[in-house]
């Protein structure tokens, strides 16, 4: 037994010693690699980087945010610089020799003083995200080495979609290409930006090398000691939220609750604020803007973010948002946009016609602890154009291209409003701008008060009703009356008041409101009155003003956008556009057709919270689009206009927007929702068989001498009835009603085919064989 002892004993003392000459050697590589103090110290050369923490770092609730910062052309329409692809509560666990990074799972909670919190731990196992070996453990200091996973592609950081990855073929990740670019540490936030390059087989058109190259940024944050009071989500106004599942709940469940993002915002004087009167906050949200930041327009993006100070009041709250251009480094050394302590609004030197509202929050309590505004300079050119194509008509100063730099600016500020209310909490709310009658808009008094929608939170860019003529009037959106309501049900503070009572007291300030036009939420989904790029409470009458507006537009289009001497690429770009806003007007209207109104309601509430479109408003929109697409509209393709950048013309164009609104009506799905809405929900609508009818009258039956478009829409019609007939899910009901539809056209066409010459013959004759054939099939 002495001389076990006496091995175990110098075996230990060896190793002993090996590890005091490991951590000596690191010692002295560390000592020659540049140091970074913050939440956690770094050491960063020559792709090689270490993470130096206290072990009251350990177990610490860390927030890991994981965005693109730079990524491929063409990669996505849906993702951009400064996209989020993942966000993560993570722990730095010790387990041995090793420390284990372990993501936390915040989804699933319960009280800990309840026995099932037991069950919520044992049932809901925090998965492994990496482990690394401890190199040196110094006192309270542990040293790791964390380079190999951040040039890797770890599935939790979520870089590339499982759809794109398969969509283009893309590979694992080349390590010779792939390599860690910076790591900054502050106090409250570490950031680590790698490059990952992939292999991709089936890259998108213009990509010859084969190659996905991204540049991912990842910020590793302390949150908040102090958790800040939750706030429960009343879906009646909009908000983003967390999703918890409550397994302490009294209801016979695990209880869905959602708490709602916010800011920490409390008055510096209590009692002020409790006697009414308007309160600044202890800490303010601040914003600062990114000195490159053009000058001549610094001070409209200081306006867009602190045009919020006026909702805000009505929360109590006075200079509860600033704007602020960053300090010089000899008023503050420490300042970077990068450190979490500090929020800015970004300005891109960028071709992306975009600017995104990102906030970062705390996963526990929906506490928003910093934001990045982001504004892509080419976001300009998108306003710039669609302000001529949308007000141009009625609007003088819209009639260039030179914009004035005051028009510009008021854009720019109003699109800052809106991204900065993203920032703040507030989600897309479609419904507002339905809110105002459209008449109303052609009025100058109101729309100056009033803007021209109930929120800066819609896709209500401009005011394209008013008519030529009309005086004073906004054309540009600004923040309503819907965003007032909404920062005072988020912000308005309550002293020594629980969640619960919280909850209580707001629901009666929703339950006043929000059957009111002016306080309505509401997303998209088959909602005619909750659309994207529309505004006024009726779509048909909005949209014959808007296209009223837009044939004016085209007629001057030319003049208006190129002067002597240039080329016409402009044009040509405006043309384009041009077109793009004809086919949202007529999609406003499409909706109308087997729509369903969606009111939020509690009960209790007057209302039906789903109601479909009554059949009159349906009809009325059917008569737009026959006069409005199923008739030519030649005026969007004219000679003169069209000769002066097209090689091919632009007829083929036309039909295929037309065919895609007929694809659209006779859609499959839709008319097995309609033929689903018009038999159980409320409301006098329209049958999907009443639909298919008046379509055939329009496109066909009224149409004895079709021209070459409408001989291309009737094409079309009979082929989607064809297809409607072998769609396996459509119900027997209308399979049945699309034969007989069939049936009845090829009687028609016979007749006419026997009573005219030429291309009618012709086109008859074509349809005939579609149909015979089909029939033939179908028996």
């Amino acid at each position: 037994m002495k001389y076990v002892f006496l091995f175990v004993f110098a075996l230990s003392l060896h190793l002993g010693m090996a590890q005091d000459k490991t951590s000596k050697d690191l010692n002295s590589v560390l000592k020659n690699m540049p140091e970074d103090k913050g939440l956690i110290t770094t050491y960063f050369e020559d792709d090689k980087l270490y993470f130096k923490f206290p072990e009251e770092v350990l177990e610490k609730d860390l927030l890991m945010v994981t965005r693109l910062k730079q990524l491929p052309a063409n990669y996505s329409a849906y993702r951009n610089a400064g996209s989020k692809t993942s966000e993560q509560m993570i722990h730095f666990v010790k387990v041995g020799k090793s420390i284990d990074l372990v993501q936390v799972l915040t989804t699933n909670v319960a009280d800990e003083e309840d026995p099932i919190s037991l069950s919520v731990a044992q049932n809901n196992l925090n998965p492994i995200l990496a482990s690394f070996p401890i190199k040196s453990e110094k006192g309270k200091d542990i040293v790791i080495e964390v380079s190999s996973f951040f040039n890797a592609d770890s599935p939790s950081f979520n870089i590339i979609p499982d759809r794109l990855k398969s969509e283009y073929k893309i590979g694992k990740a080349d390590d010779k290409r792939s390599r860690i670019n910076s790591v900054k540490s502050f106090p409250e936030n570490t950031e680590i930006t790698h490059t990952l390059t992939f292999p991709t087989a089936k890259p998108p058109r213009r990509n010859s090398t084969n190659t996905f190259t991204f540049q991912i940024n990842h910020s590793i944050i302390a949150l908040p000691e102090d958790k800040m009071q939750v706030r429960y989500e009343d879906s009646r106004v909009g908000w983003f939220g967390i999703r918890k599942y409550d397994y302490s709940s009294e209801a016979l469940k695990s209880d869905e609750v959602r708490l709602v993002r916010r800011w920490r915002l409390e008055p510096k004087d209590e009692k002020a604020y409790a006697q009414g009167k308007l309160t600044e906050p202890k800490k303010p949200i601040v914003y600062y803007l990114d000195p490159a930041t053009p000058e001549k327009w610094r001070k409209y993006f200081i306006q867009g973010i602190e045009d919020w100070n006026s909702a805000f009041e009505k929360a109590g709250f006075k200079n509860a948002i600033v704007a602020k251009m960053p300090p010089t480094p000899e008023e503050n050394p420490d300042f970077s946009p990068e450190d979490v302590r500090f929020s800015t609004v970004r300005y891109v030197a960028s071709t992306t016609r975009n600017a995104t509202g990102p906030s970062v929050s705390d996963p526990r309590t929906g506490e928003i602890i910093e934001s990045d505004i982001i504004w892509y300079h080419n976001h300009l050119r998108s306003y710039r154009n669609r302000y001529l194509l949308e007000t141009g008509a009625a609007n003088p100063k819209a009639r260039t291209l030179d914009t004035p730099e005051e028009e510009i600016g008021e854009m720019m500020r109003r699109v800052i409003s809106h991204e900065v209310g993203h920032a703040l909490g507030l989600p897309h709310n479609m419904k507002a701008s339905s809110a105002y009658p459209v008449d109303s808009l052609r009025s100058g008094s109101f729309t100056q008060k009033m803007g021209i929608a109930a929120t800066i939170m819609d896709y209500a860019r401009y005011n394209y009703i008013a008519q030529p003529g009309d005086e004073n009037i906004r054309f540009v959106r600004q923040l309503g009356p819907y965003d007032d309501y909404a920062i005072e049900w988020g912000y308005r503070y309550f002293p020594n008041s629980t969640p619960e009572q919280e909850k209580e007291i707001l629901e009666s300030f929703v339950d006043e409101r929000s059957t009111n036009p002016l306080y309505m939420f509401g997303g998209r989904g088959n909602d005619p009155d909750a659309q994207t790029e529309d505004i006024g409470d009726n779509s048909v009458k909005a949209s014959t003003y808007g296209l009223s507006n837009l044939k004016i537009v085209a007629d001057n289009l030319n003049a208006w956008t190129t002067p002597e001497g240039q080329n016409f690429e402009d044009l040509e770009e405006l043309y384009g556009e041009m077109l793009g806003v004809y086919r949202r007007y007529i999609y406003h209207v499409v909706s109308v057709a087997g729509g369903v109104h969606k009111t939020l309601l509690h009960k209790g509430q007057d209302g039906i919270p789903y109601q479909v479109v009554d059949k009159t408003n349906q009809i009325n929109a059917l008569d737009f689009l026959n006069k409005n697409v199923w008739t030519p509209q030649y005026w969007l393709v004219d000679k003169e206009l069209i000769s002066n950048f097209a090689e091919t013309g632009k007829l083929e164009t036309l039909v295929s927007i037309n065919k895609g609104v007929l694809n659209r009506l006779t859609d499959a799905e839709r008319l097995t929702m309609m033929w689903d809405t018009h038999s159980t929900l409320a409301g006098n609508g329209l049958s999907p068989q009443e639909l298919l009818n008046l379509l055939t009258e329009d496109l066909i039956y009224s149409r004895t001498t079709p021209d070459q478009v409408e001989r291309e829409l009737q094409k079309h019609l009979v082929h989607q009835l064809i297809q409607l007939v072998d769609d396996k899910d459509l119900a027997m009901e209308l399979k049945g009603h699309s034969l007989s539809l069939q049936e009845d056209l090829l009687t028609d066409f016979n007749t006419r085919a026997g009573s005219t010459e030429g291309e009618l013959k012709a086109h008859y004759s074509y349809m005939i064989q579609m149909l015979e054939e089909a029939l033939q099939t179908g028996k």
